[in-house]
């Protein structure tokens, strides 16, 4: 088939992938591409190219699929490079595609407007895939290609450079046959022995993590026939919605927690590779019967002592151990419920007011409903963990970990579900990160609402600091007036300044069928019970 240049190819691809929104940035180096996109289906401006990359992941996320990011070549590439490595840290599903110098003057280091050396190389550092389009016969095969190994499993983002000048030329598209994916399966051996250790158990606790998620049925059949307890990873969340009795949650490192693995006979984990923020940077003791599943087969027995390592899709392993599968013992379930509810009322406890802002959001997001999450305090104390998901979709965060993220993939998770409300968790000092986003935010109106927590600075690592050291270092930040900065910006501006005001502010809040920001001024709201300190280990302390 016949385009008559690049962007009619690249929006034939993605109408295929089910894409109708794409976020980026313009330039003389994609503008084909940006025309195209603008014109069939919907392009948003962006004000960074992280941001781009931000808000195409969580809007593949919000969708259980792919979401598609445009930047320029040179400094735009090297913008997006941050977020592609979150996106690889994530496994989630991101087309990136960027563009090139013309293909005459590509790698002669002339000094190109835009060009950077070896640009296809640093791709290839941030991305599970990338590639160059070398002629206009096989972009279609090369991006069609790119979203595939997007897709897979573990998945990750895929870049695709494009040269100006190919961009422009009219593409011959030829139909891309790619063989099936063949997913890895133990062996009938592999799985009765790790049946057998199944079915002997008594006190079963299983792990889901973010491979855990399209397993969902599976996972939840198992618990059925176990009545395990379900400990997640943050990246687990929602594989099994948390208002489930069994779902301990993203609670692995409590005391109660702790004590209940200690006690534990088998620990059956799916698709989770024990990140050290969530393991106490690898201190935290499990059961030595341990069966773990997961598609990756370097992470089997990477942190963890594995008794049957088991390489394979988590669903069909699982529906593989069901047969094996036998009733714990009395009380174990009694145990599993009573510890759920203690960790959470714990923490209920320690989080002192913003407890009253956690249970205002639940009481007014309806089940459906995405909660993006910036690297923050209250995130990262209670966001994480006390604040229920029901669907791994509703679950984005930085799971790498960087700061400034949230907002891009709030405004992402929003356009990709605009009839369901968003809710943004951000510090003043992550939104400050990509503070340009407001603009994008006023521009584009999707039903999101802000939570800004001010503190005046980056807090976690003030609290680390008031901890472990003498003085504070780079910590206190001058912020803007954000009534005034949502004025000037065209945005609706709502304030917290004490738990009573936490119900009435955020229903008004998210009831709205537009952008929101809201301010948490934690100074007059007053400190938690416990202050929150990053799960990060001080060498000599």
């Amino acid at each position: 088939m016949r385009h008559d240049n690049g962007g009619d190819l690249l929006v034939a691809v993605l109408r295929e992938l089910g894409i109708d929104t794409v976020f980026g940035i313009v330039s003389v180096h994609n503008l084909p591409l940006v025309e195209a996109v603008d014109r069939d289906l919907r392009f948003v401006p962006v004000r960074h190219e992280a941001s781009a990359v931000n808000a195409a992941d969580a809007y593949g996320r919000a969708r259980g699929s792919i979401g598609c990011a445009l930047t320029s070549t040179g400094t735009g590439a090297g913008n997006a490079a941050g977020s592609l490595i979150e996106s690889l840290s994530a496994g989630s599903s991101v087309l990136h595609v960027t563009g090139q110098v013309e293909s005459e003057f590509l790698g002669s280091g002339r000094g190109f407007i835009h060009e950077t050396k070896d640009q296809l190389g640093m791709l290839t550092a941030v991305s599970a895939y990338a590639a160059s389009v070398p002629d206009t016969e096989q972009a279609g095969r090369i991006l069609r290609e790119a979203a595939r190994a997007a897709l897979a499993t573990p998945g990750g983002p895929a870049s695709v450079e494009w040269p100006i000048d190919l961009q422009y030329a009219a593409q011959t598209d030829a139909p891309s046959t790619f063989p099936a994916p063949v997913l890895p399966t133990p062996t009938d051996g592999e799985l009765d022995a790790a049946g057998a250790l199944l079915a002997s158990a008594r006190r079963p606790v299983i792990w889901a993590g973010g491979g855990a998620v399209r397993a969902r049925r599976e996972l939840t059949r198992l618990l059925d026939a176990t009545g395990a307890a379900l400990v997640t990873s943050n990246s687990g969340r929602g594989a099994v919605p948390e208002d489930d009795e069994r779902v301990i949650g993203n609670f692995a490192t409590t005391p109660a927690v702790r004590a209940l693995l200690a006690d534990a006979d088998v620990l059956l984990t799916v698709g989770t590779h024990f990140r050290s923020n969530e393991t106490a940077d690898y201190t935290l003791e499990l059961p030595t019967a341990h069966i773990q599943i997961d598609a990756d087969p370097a992470a089997l027995g990477r942190v963890h002592q594995v008794t049957h390592p088991l390489h394979g899709d988590a669903g069909a392993v699982l529906d593989g151990l069901l047969p094996h599968a036998r009733p714990a013992e009395d009380g174990w379930s009694a145990r599993v419920a009573t510890v759920r509810a203690d960790v959470r009322a714990a923490l209920h406890d320690g989080i002192g007011p913003q407890a009253a802002i956690c249970d205002a959001l639940r009481a007014a997001l309806p089940r459906e409903a995405v909660v993006a999450r910036d690297v923050t305090i209250p995130s990262s104390s209670w966001g994480n963990r006390l604040l229920e998901i029901y669907d791994p979709r509703d679950n984005v965060f930085p799971r790498g970990g960087g700061i400034g993220q949230g907002l891009g993939m709030g405004i992402g998770a929003a356009l990709a579900r605009p009839d369901a409300p968003t809710v943004v968790i951000a510090g003043d000092g992550g939104l400050a990160v990509h503070l340009g986003e407001l603009l994008t935010l006023a521009q584009e109106r999707p039903r999101l609402t802000l939570l800004v927590f001010n503190d005046g600075g980056y807090g976690v690592l003030r609290n680390m600091q008031d901890r472990y050291a003498e003085r504070r270092s780079g910590v206190d930040l001058v912020t803007p007036d954000f009534a005034a900065l949502a004025r000037a910006c065209h945005l609706p501006y709502l304030r917290i300044a004490a738990e009573e005001e936490a119900e009435p502010v955020i229903a008004r809040a998210v009831a709205g069928d537009g952008p929101v920001l809201v301010e948490v001024d934690l100074t007059a709201l007053g400190p938690m019970k416990n202050p929150f300190t990053p799960p990060v280990r001080i060498p000599g302390q």
